[in-house]
């Protein structure tokens, strides 16, 4: 059986994602896309990203034990993607990680056949987006906007998410309908 394709979502904070991966996750096929949950060390909250909260100690547990398929650090978090992923790709399953523009590299070398995806949107619209999910201090919001990183891959698809999030959606969608033949 042919391994499942590899879509490793990335974008600055505010672009969008969680919504656009959302928006898609609902117009897929659940039995042919796996969109994984990803464990951070983080409270979950009613309004963001459906991920598994752990703790420090409990994160770091789980990388020792090798559980995670990748992991890495950002804005002083731990982010983490079960192993599960690779047994649903093996049974010929697209999957869809929510991942890091700073680990693409990492990520790219583990999974050649990776699929970036960056999710993109202009730095005033990430800003307003950003406040209203008042998730962090003013401080920290600055340094997130101020996190500028290029990405670069030859098979990086890029997806502007500055209107409705159905158009963004919709073009993410469909890059997976084409991805999990």
């Amino acid at each position: 059986m042919t391994p499942g394709a590899f879509i490793y979502v990335i974008g600055p904070s505010g672009a969008g994602k969680d919504s656009v991966i959302a928006w898609a996750r609902a117009a897929s096929d659940p039995s042919r896309i796996a969109f994984a949950h990803r464990y951070i060390t983080r409270p979950a909250l009613a309004d963001a990203e459906n991920h598994i909260a752990l703790t420090p100690v409990e994160f770091a547990a789980r990388r020792r034990a090798g559980w995670f398929a990748l992991d890495w650090e950002s804005h002083g978090l731990s982010y983490g993607i079960g192993r599960e992923i690779d047994s649903w790709r093996a049974d010929g399953i697209a999957v869809v990680v929510n991942g890091s523009r700073i680990h693409l590299a990492e990520a790219a070398a583990r999974y050649p056949e990776i699929r970036p995806v960056l999710i993109t949107a202009p730095e005033e619209i990430r800003r307003a987006r950003l406040r209203k999910r008042n998730r962090e201090a003013r401080l920290a919001l600055a340094e997130r906007l101020e996190d500028h990183v290029e990405v670069l891959h030859p098979r990086m698809v890029r997806i502007e998410n500055s209107g409705a999030v159905a158009e963004a959606g919709e073009a993410l969608a469909s890059l997976l309908r084409g991805s999990d033949d």
